[in-house]
């Protein structure tokens, strides 16, 4: 195995261990906040585009609408989400977050990692930062290629 081909093996197998350790630290966030680790991120959905319809969450998570459904009856039950009819057309239902209530849950889980996430990115020279910033969104790309590709089969 050449050398370049020894790095991208061993950056392929950091880019694994990432992702498995994210799905890790979201569960344990998840569970702290009352709820598992996809639904916590899930909401993180919904705080980042704000209010919208049950398809447009679906669209957006990728679930199926009888999925969104039991999603939403959960953050419901909990408080974080509530359903009004949409005024234009009777038959859609805007999911609206509690966004007060949702930060007041998360915020304290995440305070210290997003403060040692800033200090990292910190330490990074303008030219490291640009980079990463050329890293994910090429490997964002990707990602959304693969989605793309993989629901139209």
């Amino acid at each position: 195995m050449s050398y370049k081909e020894q790095q991208i093996y061993k950056l392929r197998r950091l880019s694994q261990k990432y992702a498995y350790t994210s799905i890790q630290m979201h569960e344990t966030i998840g569970r702290k906040a009352g709820l598992s680790g996809t639904d916590h991120k899930y909401l993180g959905f919904i705080i980042q585009k704000g209010q919208m319809t049950a398809g447009e969450l679906a669209i957006l998570t990728g679930l199926t609408t009888g999925a969104v459904t039991s999603l939403v009856d959960r953050f419901e039950k909990k408080d974080l989400v509530r359903r009004e009819l949409d005024k234009n057309d009777r038959r859609k239902i805007i999911i609206i977050p509690n966004t007060k209530k949702i930060t007041s849950i998360l915020e304290p889980l995440y305070r210290e990692f997003q403060s040692d996430t800033d200090n990292l990115m910190a330490s990074f020279t303008s030219e490291e930062l640009k980079l990463l910033e050329t890293y994910f969104q090429k490997y964002l790309k990707l990602m959304d290629d693969t989605i793309n590709n993989l629901n139209a089969i």
